[in-house]
């Protein structure tokens, strides 16, 4: 199965993502509706977006947590949780008025071309044959040089880095 799910592990030590902030208690649709925003935005939050050394913005992350902002898996079988739909930033980066800064921990992580709509589903089943543990929240990221997305399964928490939690 990993093969066909396109799978690599990568180390990713902490970092910021600065976006419009939602939860599944606003009801369905309410992800397209914070990249929207977030979109219609961007303008405010591009001047401290993190870019590479061509001015290319490194990621479009839509970073998700438990409630308590501990960046756990979402509930309920990965149906409640928060949403935060933005860019990645430095970690000292301010967040503009009206935007949310996350500050991710450190974590190993297994990451999934999202390119079916099965891609989470076949990832879980994944992760239990291989008996691997999700030890933090599933974030999408958006590669901004080539659009194509990809879930970030966090396997393994990076020792001694932790989260700063939300700001």
């Amino acid at each position: 199965m990993e093969s066909s799910l396109n799978i690599q592990k990568i180390v990713k030590p902490s970092f910021a993502v600065i976006g419009i902030e939602g939860s599944t208690d606003d009801g369905e649709g309410f992800i397209p509706m914070l990249w929207s925003d977030a979109n219609a935005h961007f303008d405010e939050v591009s001047p401290v977006a993190s870019r590479d050394e061509n001015g290319a913005l490194l990621g479009i992350w839509g970073a998700m947590s438990d409630e308590t902002r501990s960046f756990l898996p979402w509930t309920d079988g990965f149906s409640h949780g928060l949403y935060l739909a933005g860019v990645e930033c430095p970690i000292d980066a301010e967040a503009p008025d009206g935007w949310t800064k996350w500050v991710l921990p450190g974590y190993e992580y297994l990451v999934v071309r999202n390119d079916r709509a099965d891609a989470f589903a076949r990832a879980v089943e994944y992760l239990r044959e291989s008996q691997m543990k999700l030890v933090g929240a599933v974030h999408d990221f958006t590669d901004p040089k080539t659009q194509q997305g990809y879930l970030y399964f966090p396997i393994r928490a990076l020792e001694g880095d932790v989260a700063y939690g939300n700001e």
